[in-house]
């Protein structure tokens, strides 16, 4: 266990330094500058790039950036915010964007999973149709559509919510973009879940606990539900780093001041330095989940093989 994640961890960090070697070279080709004002002259935009480093070729500036990052700078902005530390504005803005995506994971996989077991084990027509429908709708209608009707008929129409994100009150102002967000969760847990759920429920020791008399909700906490985990955490992973990357949207319809309206601004202003922070702050995420992910599933189910040798 130990070895392999030792293992893990290597190569995450190779992935990572390959990854910022990339942004890097990528922006290097992006039009324009941090540096658009008119009012700057060509003589104060290079006296800018000299101040900052950016007039030094691309693999100093690579290398000093990755020794500032291991002490913990990740730069300042250009032109956002002028000269703000970026991990200032991190700290201020990364709470929201968690908090709302940690909720809406956790609401669409716990209704998800209820409606996929319910599909599977039940035969009612009325809920499998609910499930077609939901499932359907979850996975083929953006989340941003969601946010706009959820934002006309609660916010506006019926003013249960309100339309905008505020402060004071952030736990109501955030029902609606949680509930847009769950929903594309629902609907993709929902439909692993009942086809894994179908699978155990037709293997050999499901039928020996009918055959025992276990009662329906033993038999679905027992057996099938933790037999059907392993895809739905594999599916979960993914879907965590999709919501704080794909709530770009939802975040600018409600005003939240998230990651994702900052890096909205940070890419139509050209501000290279926050967005190669956040940028890397997503896939530092990204690899750190799917290692959580590998440990879960020595938890969930203890025959997995970790680096092909038994534990």
């Amino acid at each position: 266990m130990a070895r392999y994640l030792i293992k893990r961890i290597i190569i995450s960090i190779v992935t990572l330094l390959v990854i910022l070697l990339i942004l890097f070279l990528l922006l290097q080709f992006m039009p324009g500058s941090p540096f658009n004002d008119q009012k700057l002259s060509a003589e104060q935009v290079a006296m800018l790039k000299e101040k900052y480093g950016l007039d030094q070729p691309i693999f100093i500036q690579f290398f000093r950036y990755v020794g500032n990052m291991l002490k913990g700078d990740l730069g300042v902005s250009y032109s956002i915010s002028v000269n703000t530390p970026i991990t200032e504005l991190l700290v201020s803005r990364f709470p929201v964007t968690l908090k709302i995506g940690f909720l809406s994971l956790i609401f669409g996989t716990l209704a998800g999973l209820a409606l996929g077991l319910l599909a599977a084990f039940f035969k009612n027509k009325l809920l499998r149709a609910l499930y077609s429908i939901l499932s359907l709708l979850g996975v083929a209608v953006p989340s941003y559509l969601f946010a706009m009707f959820f934002s006309y008929v609660l916010g506006y129409k019926w003013e249960i919510f309100p339309m905008l994100y505020d402060y004071r009150s952030p736990g109501v102002t955030t029902v609606m973009p949680i509930m847009a967000l769950s929903l594309m969760v629902m609907a993709v847990i929902a439909r692993f879940t009942r086809a894994e759920a179908q699978d155990v429920m037709k293997s050999d020791y499901v039928m020996l606990a009918r055959c025992q008399g276990l009662k329906n909700s033993t038999i679905i906490i027992r057996y099938i539900l933790r037999n059907s985990l392993i895809p739905v955490i594999t599916v979960m992973a993914g879907l965590l780093v999709g919501l704080l990357t794909g709530s770009l949207v939802i975040e600018q319809m409600f005003s939240i001041p998230g990651v994702g309206a900052l890096l909205t601004n940070a890419i139509s202003s050209n501000d290279y330095s926050v967005v190669i922070a956040l940028s890397f702050v997503y896939s530092a995420l990204y690899i750190v989940v799917m290692l959580i992910l590998d440990i879960l599933y020595c938890i969930v189910d203890p025959r997995v093989r970790l680096g092909g040798k038994a534990e």
